[in-house]
């Protein structure tokens, strides 16, 4: 006798999804239907299915209070946890902090609500998922999405389109009805990100078979006068057929006899009476403790808790247990398994008819008395509670009480980081009080939840109402908001609305603000003025940092001082880089002393840009990197990753650079990570252009373009992508358009990209060409930028190159042999400068032109720069230097090697693997390192799709002739 009927076609749907699960490749699937569909039992028997060998991990969205954040997804990641463990922590790394959001035993006090994004949580849960289904794949399910709040919806957004490389399936029920849940469910399926499935009515034959299933009997001896009898008004819905089931069983007119099923007296078609009229029928019958009992049940909704019952009842303990487990009630409630304490009704709709049946009026003195009870029995409302008093509280028509709670529920939600359930929960309260007051403290909060949210631009068009409110925020208080909007400003790029709020916050506060006030104020109006363009904005920003700094610590206001002393570390920079670090560690020292952990990250981030820029070492930096890591600071962990990723690449460590995006990079895309997707976009266009690749660099710089469309070119694109292709072309001419377009990008503000050329390489540029006359040309005002051992390199080079000319040829040689010290940890640029320079060396005769030649056409040479190593061959003939012949040899090449890009150097590396010579020994036998030579044989393993060495060997014996 079947046991579920009508859902063979889904469930074979799922099942196929979960087959290709179990083999690492996940999915999501939306099941959607109407009330009483079946989603619930169609979930419970997927499930059922799934657990034999599968993972399988279950959530509710809660009816009672839909913003209450997260709930579905803790409840089953809970599931998990309870059994790995350990072992679960310890795998996450980072991520076990970030989720401690959902799983209050990994929660730490100590990671702010600067590191609560949204979407890290939501790359945690992804993979705190794919763990749990590492071994034999995991099912997700979650029901009731429609009634999930904002942040859980925006998490099961961010599955659906991630969860395809993962061994994880996700199936979410949820009502046909119009709201966020069913826009997101349709928005995943229409970017093929998921499958919606609709739960249809059931057919005729499948509803027979149901109703056999619920009498059991078969289905041969329902007759069709009971079939008709069921089906006409049910149309197939199976909660409906089973209520009318019920209903003719609890009228009398549904009988068994021995020939099966029969209909007796003269039921009338329809559902008898409705539900509600049969549940007031039932009561009139019941005892007087049942009457009192099912309704004040039901005035808290689908689930109520059992402690407010005796208070609203006048039942003792015992006498209120006794009725819950007999009789009628028996019949329609039941315990809640993971909540104790609370009962639910089994059919969903019992609590509206219970409600239905009462007198007008009766229920919203219900309400009150329930709302009275439960603040009387749990002083604070902890938890769920808040929120249900304040529905309990509107429906007495307590509009005001009411939204008190909403306000204090969308505080804890803010704390909590469910910004957007804050603005839902807010948005109830400021349509429903009346009272000025808590209109004023509603809207105070509504703009700072829709700021955390990311609504920028609402949360600027409430600020006007908010300012003529009138008495209801003070001044003060109102400049707060603004300041708030002025740092979403500079986060969001919006640098002229962010300004424009901090004009609004100094009005605000008038002649008479405190400095406490203004160096809040100043400090973001800092950060944005370093934003425009011009050299002169460095001096305004600066002037207000130091304000702010100065004030901040002397008013006890850490956060403010550790923002104020990390932008001066920047701003100082160009002029002296001793006092820019001495600024960086005082803004640590502050933070550690007030423990501020993540500020004192941010700090060593910005530490170790530092050590890398001043000398190249990457100690700090992936020492940072790990500390990030540590305490689930995870956006200042991707930071730093950029930032080694792009020194890594400029002292030609191409190879860990590329890993380094490649791991990177997805990760900071999902996350929303504009910024630092952005820059290792750049990273590894610099990688290419660095190795002469133009058509790879311009591929990189399209997918960048196409990630950030509107975002304008960062000058590091010309200054160190753009320049450095076209210099290994040797293209002069296009080399000097793109660094001046790398000058014009930076608007004449060296603090925006401090190495992208102008206080380095566009200075040799301009020396070699003849563009600056003299040394006092370099004195501009940056020479803390020019300290930047990347810019020294360039600087000093240029510096040699005009005393070289002013006829100076000793002070041109020890500013020459600083070039070359300071440039040592960048092999590229460092024999870039030797090409550049050794024209003008020859010409003023300084320095050592045909050692730096020789040592640059070498290079070049190996690293396969054909049109520099050409341009220096033929610099030391033109100094009468005998220079042998690079021999060509590609016509040795065989057409099958040539046609996948094999080079002539790796073909003389592939001939001596085929004589079965190993690394040490084709390095000596071709004067190159045995790096060099690893790296050609990983090359030719690559073009030639050969795993190994014996592979290279046996191929190389095909092709020689004979």
């Amino acid at each position: 006798m079947p046991t579920f009927c009508g859902r063979t076609s889904l469930l074979s749907q799922i099942g196929d999804a979960l087959s290709r699960t179990r083999r690492g490749e996940g999915g999501s699937l939306f099941l959607c239907g109407e009330s009483g569909a079946g989603r619930s039992r169609l979930l419970a028997e997927v499930g059922r299915l799934a657990r034999t060998d599968m993972v399988v991990l279950r959530g509710r969205a809660s009816g009672i209070t839909p913003t209450t954040p997260f709930r579905p997804l803790a409840e089953a990641l809970l599931q998990f946890t309870r059994s790995a463990g350990t072992h679960a922590a310890d795998a996450l790394g980072p991520y076990r902090l970030v989720l401690g959001r959902l799983i209050p035993e990994w929660r730490d006090p100590a990671v702010g609500p600067e590191e609560q994004s949204l979407i890290v949580l939501a790359e945690g849960v992804l993979r705190l998922l794919a763990l749990a289904g590492r071994d034999r794949g995991c099912l997700l399910l979650l029901d009731d999405l429609h009634d999930a709040d904002a942040e859980t919806l925006t998490i099961v957004d961010y599955l659906a389109d991630n969860l395809a490389d993962q061994p994880v399936t996700m199936v979410a029920a949820l009502l046909d009805q119009e709201g966020t849940a069913l826009d997101v469910a349709r928005s995943a399926a229409q970017r093929g990100a998921a499958d919606l499935l609709r739960l249809p009515r059931l057919s005729r034959d499948e509803l027979r078979e149901l109703i056999a299933t619920r009498l059991e009997c078969t289905a041969a001896r329902v007759g069709d006068d009971l079939f008709d009898l069921v089906w006409q008004p049910s149309a197939g819905n199976p909660a409906l057929a089973g209520e009318l089931l019920d209903g003719l069983v609890d009228a009398g007119h549904l009988v068994t006899g021995p020939d099966g099923w029969r209909l007796a007296g003269r039921p009338q078609a329809g559902i008898p009476g409705s539900l509600s009229r049969r549940l007031a029928r039932r009561l009139e019958g019941s005892p007087p403790e049942l009457r009192r009992l099912l309704p004040a049940a039901a005035v808290f909704g689908e689930r109520f808790p059992l402690a407010a019952l005796p208070a609203m009842t006048g039942l003792g303990e015992h006498d209120l247990t006794s009725q819950l487990h007999h009789g009628l009630a028996a019949e329609l409630i039941q315990p809640v398994a993971d909540t104790p304490g609370w009962y639910a009704f089994r059919h969903p709709v019992t609590a509206e008819a219970l409600l239905e049946s009462r007198p007008a009026g009766h229920t919203a003195d219900l309400a009150r008395q329930a709302a009275e009870t439960v603040e009387k029995l749990h002083p604070g409302l902890p938890g769920t509670l808040c929120q249900l008093a304040a529905r309990l509280r509107r429906q007495a028509g307590d509009h005001d009480a009411a939204g008190r709670h909403l306000i204090e529920a969308a505080s804890r939600a803010l704390a909590d980081g469910a910004a957007a359930s804050a603005v839902d929960l807010l948005d109830q309260a400021t349509g429903m009080t009346t009272d000025p007051a808590l209109r004023a403290d509603a809207g105070e909060r509504l703009v700072q939840a829709l700021v955390e949210a990311g609504r920028i631009d609402r949360a600027l068009q409430m600020m006007p109402e908010l300012d003529g409110l009138g008495g209801g925020l003070s001044r003060q208080r109102l400049a707060v908001l603004h300041t708030r909007l002025a740092w979403a400003a500079v986060f969001a790029a919006r640098t002229a609305d962010g300004l424009a709020q901090v004009a609004e916050a100094r009005r605000q506060l008038g002649a008479g603000a405190t400095p406490a006030d203004l160096a809040a104020v100043d400090v973001v109006a800092a950060h944005l003025i370093i934003e425009l363009p011009g050299p002169e904005q460095v001096g305004k920003a600066e002037e207000l940092a130091r304000q702010a700094a100065a004030v901040a610590e002397r008013h006890d206001l850490p956060v403010v001082a550790c923002q104020a002393w990390q932008l001066l570390g920047m701003l100082v920079r160009q002029r002296n880089t001793d006092e820019a670090t001495a600024c960086l560690e005082h803004s640590r020292e502050l933070a550690v002393r007030h423990g501020l952990r993540l500020w004192e990250v941010h700090a060593l981030v910005r530490l170790g840009n530092d050590d890398a820029a001043r000398d190249g070492s990457l100690r700090r930096l992936r020492q940072v990197r790990r500390d990030a890591w540590s305490i689930g600071a995870v956006t200042a962990a991707h930071q730093a990753e950029a930032s080694i990723a792009l020194q890594v690449a400029l002292q030609g460590g191409y190879t860990e650079a590329e890993e380094i995006v490649a791991q990177t990079l997805p990760a900071t895309t999902r996350l929303e990570m504009v910024e630092t997707a952005g820059h290792l976009w750049q990273t590894s266009a610099v990688v290419a252009a660095h190795q002469g690749q133009r058509r790879e660099m311009e591929s990189r710089l399209a997918e960048l373009r196409r990630y950030r469309p509107d975002a304008p070119v960062d000058a590091k694109v010309y200054g160190l992508a753009r320049v450095f292709c076209s210099l290994l072309e040797e293209d002069r001419p296009r080399a000097a358009e793109e660094m001046a377009a790398a000058l014009r990008a930076d608007g004449g503000n060296p603090a925006l990209s401090p190495i992208n050329g102008r206080a380095g390489l566009d200075l040799l540029l301009r020396a070699v060409t003849g563009d600056l006359d003299g040394p006092g040309d370099l004195d501009d005002g940056s020479a803390g930028v020019r300290r930047l051992r990347w810019n020294r390199q360039f600087a000093e080079m240029a510096r040699a190159v005009l005393l070289g000319r002013r006829g100076d040829p000793a002070g041109a040689a020890a500013a020459a042999e600083e070039a070359i010290r300071a440039a040592e940890p960048y092999p590229l640029a460092r024999h870039l400068i030797l090409r550049l320079a050794s024209e003008a060396a020859l010409t003023d005769g300084w320095g050592d032109p045909v050692g730096w030649l020789r040592r640059a056409e070498e290079h070049f040479h190996e690293s396969e720069h054909a049109a520099v190593a050409r341009a220096c061959r033929a610099l030391l003939r033109q100094a009468g230097v005998t220079v042998g012949q690079r021999r060509d040899g590609v016509d040795n090449i065989p057409a099958a090697l040539r046609a996948r890009g094999v080079t002539v150097r790796e073909y003389e590396v592939l001939d001596l693997i085929a004589a079965r010579l190993g690394n040490q020994e084709i390095a000596s036998r071709l004067h190159l390192s045995p790096r060099t030579v690893e790296k050609h044989v990983a090359r030719l393993m690559a073009k030639t799709d050969r795993p190994d060495r014996a592979a290279l060997r046996d191929l190389a014996r095909t092709l020689r002739p004979g």
